[in-house]
C-alpha cells in the first residue's frame, strides 16, 4: 500500500512568503505582460547548448552564475550579438528576494568569448552536477529540461505547423492544442529482505557503483504495478510490500521524474535471478556494509574491491541512508 512518510508545510504557512513566490511565478506564466516586465529586472542562469555557466568554488564545488537581465543584454551588445536573443529566455523560477528567474541559450555565440565576458565556464551538467550545491542543483536541471523541451517542440505533432509560446515559457500552442514540457516517469526502489538490501549495478556504471532498482513506467501503469514488474523482470522477485520516500527530477538522459520508494520481500524468497540484458549484476547487502559504503566519498582506486553508492544528490542515496537508520533505528530498540 502507497503511504508517505512525510508530510508538506504546515498548513500556518498559508499566507508565507513561499506563497507569495509561488503565487507570483504562477501570474508570470499566465500573464505575457508581468512576465516580460519582470525579465527586465529578473536573474539570468545562462546556457551554451544546454551546458551551464559556472563558477568554481574555494572548495572545489561549483556553483551557477546567476546574472543580472541587463548585464546579460549589455554582454550581448558588447559581443556584437541580437539582444533580442533575451526573448528566448524561460522562466524558471523565483529568487527569495521575489526576483523572477529566468534561463538562456546562447548557443550561437563564441563559448570562449562568452565565458571571458561572463566570468565563468560553461560545463556539461554529467560532469557538473553532483558538484553543485543541493539547492541549486534542481533550479540548474530544471532551466536544462526546459530548454531542451522548447528546442525540440517547435513543431506541432498533429498539423506539421510551427508552435508558439508564451512569454514564460512554460507551454507551447498551435490553434487550439496546447503543449506543456513533459516529463517521463521513473519508479526506483530500495528493495528489503527485513536485515539486507538489494543494489543493482548497469555496466554503464562507475567501477564499484551499485544502486537501488528503478524503471520507467509503461502506460497505464501504477507505481506499485511498475515497481512489482521492474523487480520481477530484473531481478526474479515478487514484492511484499511498497511504501513511498520522496520523488525528484532528474535531468538524465532527458527530463525524468523520479518516484522514490522502499519494498519488502519475503526473508524465505530471496534467491536472485538477474536478467543479465538488464543488469550487469545484482547483490544482497548487509547494514554494515552499506554503513560503510555511505561514508565512501569516491570510486575505488581500479582493481580494488568495495562498494561505492550514488552520490548525495541521487534520490537512490537518500532511500538508501533511510533504510540504513531504520535498521539503525530497529537494532537499537531489540
Amino acid at each position: 500500500m502507497l503511504r508517505p512518510v512525510r508530510t508538506l508545510a504546515p498548513l500556518s504557512r498559508c499566507c508565507s512568503s513561499f506563497v507569495s513566490r509561488m503565487r507570483f511565478v504562477d501570474r508570470l506564466k499566465r500573464d505575457d505582460g508581468a512576465c516580460a516586465a519582470a525579465l527586465q529586472s529578473g536573474q539570468m542562469f545562462l546556457f551554451h547548448r544546454l551546458a551551464p555557466l559556472l563558477q568554481r568554488t574555494e572548495r572545489g564545488t561549483l556553483r551557477p552564475v546567476a546574472r543580472r537581465t541587463s548585464d546579460v543584454q549589455s554582454i550581448l551588445q558588447r559581443l556584437g550579438s541580437d539582444p533580442a536573443l533575451l526573448e528566448q529566455s524561460v522562466l524558471i523560477g523565483c529568487s527569495q528576494q521575489n526576483q523572477a528567474q529566468f534561463c538562456l541559450d546562447i548557443g550561437e555565440v563564441d563559448q570562449v568569448v562568452l565565458e571571458e565576458a561572463c566570468g565563468g565556464t560553461f560545463i556539461d551538467l554529467k560532469k557538473s552536477f553532483f558538484l553543485l550545491p543541493a539547492a541549486e542543483a534542481p533550479l540548474v536541471a530544471k532551466g536544462q529540461a526546459l530548454l531542451r523541451w522548447h528546442q525540440t517542440s517547435g513543431f506541432c505533432s498533429a498539423t506539421g505547423r510551427p508552435t508558439q509560446r508564451n512569454r514564460a515559457g512554460s507551454q507551447r500552442v498551435c490553434s487550439d492544442i496546447i503543449y506543456y514540457p513533459k516529463m517521463s516517469p521513473v519508479v526506483i526502489a530500495l528493495v528489503s529482505d527485513g536485515k539486507r538490501c538489494l543494489l543493482g549495478r548497469q555496466a554503464s556504471f562507475p567501477r564499484g557503483m551499485y544502486s537501488a532498482l528503478a524503471g520507467f513506467c509503461d502506460m497505464g501503469e501504477t507505481l506499485e504495478e511498475t515497481l512489482s514488474r521492474e523487480v520481477a523482470e530484473e531481478v526474479g522477485l515478487e514484492l511484499l510490500s511498497v511504501s513511498y520516500s520522496s520523488s525528484q527530477h532528474w535531468p538524465f538522459p532527458h527530463s525524468s521524474f523520479m518516484i522514490g520508494c522502499h519494498a519488502t520481500v519475503s526473508p524465505a524468497h530471496t534467491q536472485l535471478s538477474v536478467d543479465q540484458s538488464e543488469l550487469e549484476d545484482a547483490r544482497w547487502f548487509s547494514l554494515e556494509e552499506v554503513v560503510t559504503a555511505l561514508q565512501v566519498k569516491a570510486p575505488p582506486p581500479r582493481g580494488a574491491a568495495g562498494l561505492w553508492l550514488p552520490p548525495k544528490h541521487a534520490i537512490a542515496n537518500r532511500l538508501i541512508s533511510e533504510w540504513a537508520e531504520r535498521q539503525r533505528r530497529s537494532l537499537d530498540g531489540d
